[in-house]
This record gives C-alpha cells, structure tokens and sequence, in this order.
C-alpha cells in the first residue's frame, strides 16, 4: 500500500519536472486539472485517519497466555509469553512482536496491521520462527474494536494454501482474546488457537 502511494507521488512529480524541463523554463511547474486530481487521490489514500488511530490506541506491553488445539475436543497445549506493540511509518503501520514458547521450544513472532483507506479494510501479516512463509489477511473492525479476519498461508503438509479466520475483541480495557478457526483433519473447522493479551 505505502509502495504504491510513494511511486503514484513520484511519477507524478517526475512527470512535472520533466514537463518544466521541456518548456526550458526554472519556474514552478503548473499541475494540470487532472494531475491535481491524481495527487489528491493519492494523498488521501497515504492520510491516516481514524482507522489508524484505533490500531496506535492498542500499542503497548502485554502478557500473553496462549492455547493451541491439534484436534476438536482435545487437550489444550498453554503456553506464555509476551508482545510489544508500537505504530511505525508515521502512524500508519502497528507492529507487533511476540515472544514465547511453542512445545517447549523459544518462539519469535513478528505482525504487521494497517488500514487500507483504498480498500476500506484492514490487513495484517504474520511470520514467525517456524515457518520461512508468511500469513496475509485481510478484514474489518467495528467501533468497539471487535474485528474479523480472514487469512491463508502454505501448509506444510498439504503442499498449498489453507485459509483460517480470526477475531478478536477487547472484554476489557486491558485485556484482549484472539481466536483463531481453520480446518482440521477431517477438513471441519476447529477452533486452534486462543490468546489472552494482557496489558500492562
């Protein structure tokens, strides 16, 4: 999304002082109607706004208290752990840095959440220590911080994608439960994962 925006402004103000060059002239180029429209355009796809503000308001230090399911019905696998949330790129970008333990071994997660004013939906990615891929996804988020998501990633086993969905909502100003459903060996969805963020 920021490469985008970046390039879009830097065409168009290349194709200004090209065009100032041509008339020979030092003076400052006059953008066309139609120049003027694009430059907006993209300027107000590249505006935080108050999508983004929602995201900076969760930035912080939190205990984490994880769950993870291999099968429905199962025993729960718990772990603990930690996150750091802070907004990058001026306020347009959250991200996030997770540290904990996955069947006993150190665990290293990295995040990344924004809002895309071109689409009207938020994304975020995620990649970790074990795994080389990375999950895209993609939602919405109500007034109440209450969001869903929708993601895939390369399974592993299968050889290909497999789609999960995720929500997460605040029951407390500090505390925040993420969810995660994908499919499970009989390709029903099951609920995988259960994260408790705690604020500090």
């Amino acid at each position: 999304m920021n490469r985008k925006f970046g390039a879009g402004v830097f065409t168009a103000a290349l194709l200004l002082a090209t065009s100032a060059l041509a008339q020979g002239g030092n003076e400052q180029p006059q953008m066309t109607p139609e120049q003027k429209a694009e430059m907006e355009a993209y300027m107000k796809a590249g505006t935080p706004g108050a999508p983004h503000q929602m995201l900076a308001a969760t930035a912080g230090t939190y205990d984490l208290k994880i769950k993870s399911w291999h099968e429905p019905g199962g025993p729960a696998m718990e772990d603990t752990g930690t996150a750091t949330r802070t907004m990058m790129l001026d306020g347009r970008v959250l991200v996030e840095e997770v540290n904990s333990s996955m069947m006993g071994t150190p665990f290293t997660g990295h995040a990344m959440t924004g809002y895309d004013n071109v689409s009207a939906k938020y994304w975020s990615t995620w990649t970790d220590s074990m795994s080389t891929g990375v999950m895209v996804s993609e939602g919405t988020c109500d007034a109440q911080k209450v969001c869903s998501f929708t993601g895939s990633w390369n399974d592993p086993i299968k050889k290909g994608p497999v789609t999960a969905r995720m929500t997460s909502r605040w029951t407390n100003p500090t505390t925040e439960i993420f969810e995660m459903y994908g499919p499970g060996k009989d390709g029903k969805e099951m609920k995988m994962m259960q994260i408790t963020y705690t604020k500090r």
